[in-house]
């Protein structure tokens, strides 16, 4: 599930963004810390505590942060890891957005916004993004849509559906 976003930097002054930076394997404690901070909100919202993100093991982590077929990407603020977003290119030119998370002390300032954007270009021979999140992470999907995500369909997951989005890169 994408989620744990709440990103509406609309509003903030300007300021300086860190860049993101690619994470490995070394990563993947600070970034496990980060994924379980940032999605219980999303558990919360959704009433299950047993959402991906938060079942994930340190192993699992390693694991994708090792697969060349997977590019991860953070933002550090002060050496702090506080946003991160993962990638999977698919054979069809389609890539697989998932795990956006920003601390939750630092979301609202365009993190996420930050994230989404460069995990759009990260991957050049990309034509398009998919991704999905709960449908009560409201915040998110209005980031989304915002970004230009189109819902393309819904799928059951316990007691609320996962909304799915895409977007078309050419």
């Amino acid at each position: 599930m994408i989620a744990a976003v709440t990103d509406d930097s609309s509003h903030l002054p300007e300021r300086h963004l860190p860049e993101p930076e690619r994470l490995g394997p070394g990563d993947a404690g600070e970034l496990l810390t980060l994924q379980r901070a940032a999605y219980v909100a999303e558990a919360q919202a959704h009433d299950d505590p047993r959402l991906p993100p938060l079942t994930e093991t340190l192993d699992e982590v390693r694991s994708a942060l090792a697969d060349p077929a997977v590019v991860v990407l953070g933002i550090r603020d002060g050496g702090r890891l506080v946003a991160s977003v993962r990638l999977r290119a698919g054979a069809d030119g389609r890539v697989a957005l998932g795990r956006l998370c920003v601390a939750p002390d630092r979301q609202g300032r365009g993190l996420g916004t930050t994230l989404l954007r460069a995990g759009e270009s990260v991957i050049g021979s990309a034509t398009a993004v998919d991704l999905f999140t709960g449908e009560l992470s409201t915040g998110n999907l209005r980031l989304y849509r915002r970004e230009g995500y189109v819902e393309t369909h819904r799928t059951p997951a316990g007691t609320h559906d996962l909304v799915h989005l895409t977007k078309r890169l050419r």
